[in-house]
């Protein structure tokens, strides 16, 4: 009936071996004078993110009455810190309590920068390299298969003059001589003296003599490359570099009149 209902928080019946002074001491047990030791462990763990597989490390403490929590008991505080943990990840967490500091060997500002700006000198140094490299074939490569073209180019460069000056060059090349290296003047002036003018640049004898480079002194004046530098060291050193840049001296006109 309910008016003989235990009142709540009545104490159970005596069981079979049972010790009532035992029982009496438990419940009337003094509390700890600080955090029971599965309370500081939690409190620890969660300080500095200590990680388990995956999952934060849960530590359930014992029940007031000092009997520590079954399995069973346990399923719903496992289940909650499982579901809650999903978003979290593990490796990130340890990662960040890595101090800063303790990096080996962080590189500073100074040295980053030196590096990056020494690979951009290497890049601009090696790309130079790729274009020289580049051009000294392709020189080789006209000089092999000959013609005005390799003439010039062999020319120039034994003059060490850049090859830049190639098209002004045939430009007086091909008004002097039509490309032609046996080209002779039969009926100007030098001619009427007995000296005509020969060869792709149409030079004098005197004039081949006097100006052809050192290196091909001993080659007839009809050799190309050989007439090709007496020409130019001519024009050079009666005209400058402006008029052989120009491919030639032109009246007001703008017309071809030699050198």
């Amino acid at each position: 009936m309910a008016g003989h209902r235990s009142p709540r928080g009545a104490r159970a019946p005596r069981t079979a071996g049972s010790s009532g002074t035992g029982r009496h001491q438990a419940a009337h047990r003094p509390a700890p004078a600080g955090p029971s030791l599965g309370t500081t462990v939690i409190a620890t763990t969660a300080a500095v993110g200590a990680v388990a597989t995956g999952a934060f490390t849960a530590i359930v403490p014992a029940l007031d009455d000092g009997t520590a929590t079954s399995a069973a008991a346990d399923a719903p505080y496992d289940a909650a810190l499982a579901s809650a943990s999903t978003d979290l990840d593990p490796v990130a967490a340890v990662v960040s309590m890595v101090p800063v500091e303790l990096t080996a060997e962080a590189e500073s500002v100074e040295d980053h920068v030196a590096r990056v700006v020494q690979a951009a000198d290497l890049a601009k140094l090696h790309a130079e390299q790729a274009r020289e490299q580049a051009e000294r074939e392709r020189v080789a490569a006209l000089i092999e298969r000959g013609g005005v073209d390799g003439w010039i180019a062999q020319a120039l460069q034994i003059l060490d003059l850049p090859q830049t000056l190639a098209p002004a060059v045939k430009k007086i090349v091909m008004k002097e001589s039509g490309g032609n290296p046996r080209a002779i003047n039969n009926w100007d002036s030098n001619a009427r003296r007995g000296t005509p003018s020969q060869g792709l640049m149409q030079t004098i004898p005197t004039t081949y003599k006097h100006y052809v480079h050192p290196e091909l002194k001993n080659r007839p004046i009809t050799d190309p490359v050989a007439n090709i530098t007496a020409g130019i060291r001519y024009m050079i050193d009666n005209y400058g570099m402006k008029t052989l840049e120009a491919g030639g001296r032109t009246n007001s006109a703008g017309n071809y009149v030699g050198y």
